[in-house]
């Protein structure tokens, strides 16, 4: 079944439920659904959001719409956006970013977000995953997974005996690896709000 069939066919059902609906509010509701389908379709991003699916299908981490080497160039790219993407995720040396702007889009900011924090502390809550493979260095790591023509959306990587999740976003074909130490930083988070606030 091609991604046009999928879209058609959520769209039948979305039509149904519409119908049967029972109050004016969920009938709107159910358009709303059925309208961003059609929006996907009719700006030509089907294949895209094939590709998101996969992605979610995966359980990899939230996908990013950009990614730059400094906070500089992401600044620079942000001031170039005619219609900022509010609430859009970016990578700024592999950090996850948020994108924030106000309603009208004259003021924008680049906010560090916990996204990749959290999607480790997830893998992890059975355990810290088996490596699929492991290198001595970061740049062996690196240099085999650029070999890879299309890696899994996600691979644990053993790396000088620490753990590293590899992640492909395949939108913008970029790879990027993630310490699962990191988690660290969002338990530290958390360990420091309740000294802060111990009764909450």
């Amino acid at each position: 079944m091609t991604i046009f069939d999928r879209l058609l066919e959520a769209q039948q059902l979305l039509g149904k439920n519409r119908e049967a609906a029972l109050s004016p509010e969920e009938k709107k509701r159910y358009q709303l659904a059925m309208d961003a389908l059609w929006f996907v379709w009719s700006n030509g991003q089907a294949y895209a959001f094939e590709d998101y699916l996969k992605d979610s299908e995966a359980q990899a981490p939230h996908r990013v719409i950009a990614a730059f080497a400094t906070r500089d160039e992401a600044d620079a790219w942000l001031k170039t956006q005619s219609r900022p993407p509010d609430l859009a995720l970016v990578l700024i040396g592999d950090e996850y970013h948020i994108v924030l702007c106000s309603k009208d889009g004259s003021r924008c900011a680049l906010v560090p977000d916990s996204e990749m924090e959290y999607h480790l502390e997830e893998l992890m809550k059975a355990g810290t995953p088996a490596p699929e493979a492991t290198f001595p260095t970061r740049e062996e790591a690196m240099a085999w997974f650029n070999r890879q023509a299309e890696p899994a959306a996600q691979t644990v990587l053993q790396i000088g005996g620490a753990n590293y999740l590899a992640v492909y976003y395949r939108n913008l074909q970029h790879r990027a690896l993630f310490p699962f130490t990191l988690v660290e930083r969002l338990h530290e988070r958390r360990r420091r709000r309740e000294r802060e606030d111990p009764g909450e």
